[in-house]
């Protein structure tokens, strides 16, 4: 009896592996906190269904959903026209969270610092190389700093964060517009070059004199100093969720493809490197019981998922951007 027992439960297992619903998707560090913990408690809520999701960087997701190869990607810049026309699905845009880039430094006897963005800029394009620079000093009287090289971390991978990172750099340097410009993947002038948001990160860690950018809640789960950032307004602004929020209300009038820049957003308490970030969704391709599955997660996190971002240093949807989600949502098949 045991044995029957041991092969009716083995014999159930198999059965119960074999009906289970996978989901993979693939795409940006940028929100993988939030979506490791969104991901594992739907699967959780729903026996049978498993998501699997890949941090690969934005440029890795997108490549990887517009070739079909995984059911959703992911990604913290807008795909341009170019690749929206090259894929080989139709793609949707689904905003999810906001979040904000920030700048990380390891300077040894120095924890506070601000940085305005032509200071930003001329460290990333090499003009500013040293920690104890007029420019830097300038912008923080008072600050004890050394007489310490600047070791640039940016990353090395195609990434999303630092599409946010130069989308920024570009409205507020002339000189960075006019060299490398905005993108996942520029041509970084200086620096040395970490793998994901936690690659950069480490980096920073390790590094005395080190600066990097990474999503806030990387820096605030392995407890960096960043800086404050000068905004449109002229204001220093520390990376919050409420800065976050006021950058996103800048937007009046949201495209009907959710496609949108908020870097550099007018209003006094706007953190000026402040991003949405996208599921890419595919209108057609994976099977059908897999879109139901798809349609019935992206609802499930407008509804409840956006409640639990905030604790992972996220701001969430705005109400109304949220409705007008979920009426796609509703629309898909």
């Amino acid at each position: 009896m045991k044995k029957i027992l041991i092969a009716v439960g083995v014999f159930v297992l198999t059965l119960s592996a074999a009906q289970a619903q996978k989901l993979t998707g693939a795409g940006a560090t940028f929100p993988y906190p939030i979506y490791s913990k969104w991901f594992s408690e739907y699967s959780s809520a729903h026996p049978g269904v498993e998501v699997n999701y890949q941090s690969i960087g934005s440029g890795g997701g997108i490549r990887q959903v517009t070739a079909g190869l995984v059911d959703f990607g992911a990604s913290d810049m807008p795909m341009s026209d170019e690749q929206l026309a090259s894929s080989k699905v139709k793609l949707l845009h689904i905003p999810t969270v906001l979040g904000a880039v920030v700048p990380v430094f390891n300077v040894p006897g120095v924890n506070e610092l601000k940085f305005s963005g032509d200071v930003l800029a001329d460290i990333y394009l090499g003009k500013i190389s040293n920690w104890n620079d007029a420019k830097i000093a300038k912008d923080n009287p008072g600050a004890k700093l050394p007489d310490q090289k600047i070791i640039v971390v940016h990353r090395s991978d195609g990434s999303g964060t630092s599409f946010i990172f130069t989308d920024y750099l570009s409205k507020v340097s002339k000189d960075w517009s006019g060299g490398p410009g905005k993108g996942s993947s520029p041509s970084w002038p200086v620096g040395v070059g970490g793998k994901g948001n936690e690659g950069v990160a480490g980096l920073v860690r390790q590094m005395p004199g080190a600066i990097g950018y990474v999503e806030l809640i990387y820096a605030v789960s392995n407890k960096m100093s960043f800086g404050a950032v000068k905004n449109a307004a002229g204001n220093w602004i520390t990376a919050s969720i409420a800065g976050v929020t006021d950058a996103a209300a800048s937007i009046k009038q949201m495209p009907a493809d959710f496609r949108v820049s908020i870097t550099n957003a007018p209003g006094a308490d706007s953190y000026p490197i402040s991003s949405f970030t996208y599921l890419l969704i595919p209108t057609s391709g994976s099977n059908e019981a897999n879109r139901k599955i798809l349609k019935d997660l992206l609802s499930w996190i407008v509804k409840s998922g956006e409640g639990e971002v905030s604790a992972l240093s996220y701001a969430p949807l705005p109400d109304a951007l949220a409705q007008k989600e979920l009426n796609i949502i509703y629309g898909l098949k």
